[in-house]
């Protein structure tokens, strides 16, 4: 990543971590701490970036069949109670609506920390027969869980996230599902946009969803080598179904229970952005996911600048490129640079007079500060093949700190060791769940197990299972 290339408004990434990322998430006008402790208020930018991640995961979504619905945010109190080990997970987290109207309610309301439950009660109305079957919904929406140390994307109260159910005729095919899901839609998304490569496997018990008999997660990991879960996917088997009576009656009549699966991700997402590819200038959005993809700056206030930069912006718009003029002559120019690099924007197109005289405009990336002179006539070629460019590199510079800073160990303290600077592998044989225990008093989780090539394993009792522990978000 560039460093700073003029005086910097962030505190120094290397020395302070987590003042950073504060630093960035104001001085690049993302988000604020909303008025009740735990909220989060985002800001437009910051939206913008979550728009966009919503549209790429959501078009995953529907090609893997799946359609949306709304379900409502209060969910009543005894559709949890149904599912014990799911509210036991979950309850210290509720937030619970006891009043309304004025009155008492006779039954207190949970607002949703996550919609198992009522996907449950419904989808059981909803499917008579095998040929409902697969069920495959996804809600987008907003989901309360109290958060005892909030860190503004990472973890709120309430924050924003898409939760996909659905329900089959046979395991096999529940679970086929999650992993198509966890693979196509998640892991495809993180790394052919976002840019950051991920480590897809299982969690153990301990680390499992409530309620789950398996989760899948993908592991991301941040600039100073901390993991942050980016995204899960649960096979619930028959709990649920149970549960709610979530039935169905096979192609011989015969009445059987369902399976189901849940997954989700949420605004960390966008946590995961800043913290994955940032640098000293502030954020640097790669080129698939960025609402804007080329800034056209104007230098000054001048007819001939003004016209020049709004004729750019066209053709790059005919080229398919999102790009904006800005053209806030009254501000100064250095700080309007500043702005956008705090911003993450990819590519930004400088002209001024000479510039226009010249007919040759600089094109400058924002992940490395290169400055490119381009001819007027050829930017809207130069720059789509640039921000694939971009995109490419990012992905890369991303997948090379990952392997620097994985160590594969043969031993716990080994393993304790290497956690405290990134990630270490370790086999699940000589960790086991005493070991995780002990790992866990250090702050050092598994993140995920996985086959000794890193795929998702299907057996987490065979040999060769790998565990990867790190310290996290």
């Amino acid at each position: 990543m560039a460093t700073s290339r003029r005086g910097s408004v962030l505190a120094p990434r290397a020395d302070d971590f987590p003042r950073w990322y504060q630093d960035v998430l104001d001085k690049a006008q993302l988000a604020e701490n909303g008025p009740v402790r735990g909220t989060m208020v985002i800001r437009p930018y910051g939206y913008s970036l979550w728009e966009r991640v919503q549209s790429e995961i959501d078009a995953r979504i529907k090609r893997a069949g799946a359609e949306n619905v709304y379900l409502p945010l209060f969910i009543p109190e005894d559709y949890l109670k149904r599912e014990a080990e799911h509210v036991e997970g979950f309850s210290p987290e509720l937030a619970v609506v006891t009043h309304a109207g004025g009155k008492q309610l006779t039954e207190p309301l949970v607002v949703r920390p996550t919609s198992e439950t009522l996907f449950g009660e419904l989808m059981a109305k909803w499917i008579q027969s095998h040929r409902d079957l697969p069920m495959l919904l996804n809600q987008w929406a907003n989901v309360v869980r109290w958060e005892m140390r909030p860190r503004l994307f990472l973890r709120t109260s309430e924050f924003l996230w898409q939760e996909g159910h659905t329900a089959h005729t046979t395991h096999e095919d529940a679970a086929a599902y999650a992993r198509r899901i966890h693979l196509e839609v998640y892991r495809d998304f993180l790394r052919s946009v976002l840019a950051l490569p991920v480590l897809v496997g299982v969690k153990t018990a301990r680390e499992r969803f409530a309620g789950a008999i398996n989760t899948m997660t993908c592991e991301a990991m941040m600039g100073d080598g901390k993991a942050l879960q980016m995204a899960t996917s649960h096979e619930l088997g028959q709990n649920f179904a149970k549960g709610f009576d979530m039935a169905f009656s096979d192609a011989e009549g015969r009445r059987q229970l369902c399976w189901t699966t849940s997954w989700g991700s949420s605004t960390r997402i966008v946590g995961g952005l800043i913290m994955g590819h940032g640098d000293d200038s502030g954020l640097v959005v790669p080129p698939r996911l960025a609402p804007i993809q080329v800034v056209v700056l104007a230098v000054k206030d001048d007819a001939a600048v003004l016209a020049a930069a709004r004729e750019q912006c066209a053709q790059l718009g005919g080229a398919g490129v999102r790009a904006r003029v800005d053209d806030a002559v009254s501000r100064g120019f250095g700080r309007r640079v500043t702005d956008w690099e705090l911003k993450g924007v990819p590519v930004r197109i400088e002209i001024g007079p000479r510039d226009v005289e010249a007919g040759r405009f600089d094109i400058v990336r924002r992940d490395t500060g290169q400055r490119l002179p381009t001819d007027a006539t050829a930017t809207a070629r130069v720059v789509p093949e640039l921000l694939d460019t971009i995109q490419h590199d990012l992905l890369a510079a991303a997948t090379a700190r990952l392997a620097n800073r994985t160590v594969q160990t043969e031993s716990i303290e080994e393993a304790r060791e290497a956690a405290q600077v990134g990630f270490a592998r370790i086999p699940w044989r000589l960790l086991g769940l005493e070991g995780e225990q002990s790992l866990a008093t250090d702050a050092v989780t598994v993140r995920c197990l996985q086959t000794a090539d890193g795929q998702i394993p299907r057996d987490t009792t065979a040999d060769d299972t790998m565990a990867v522990v790190g310290r996290s978000y």
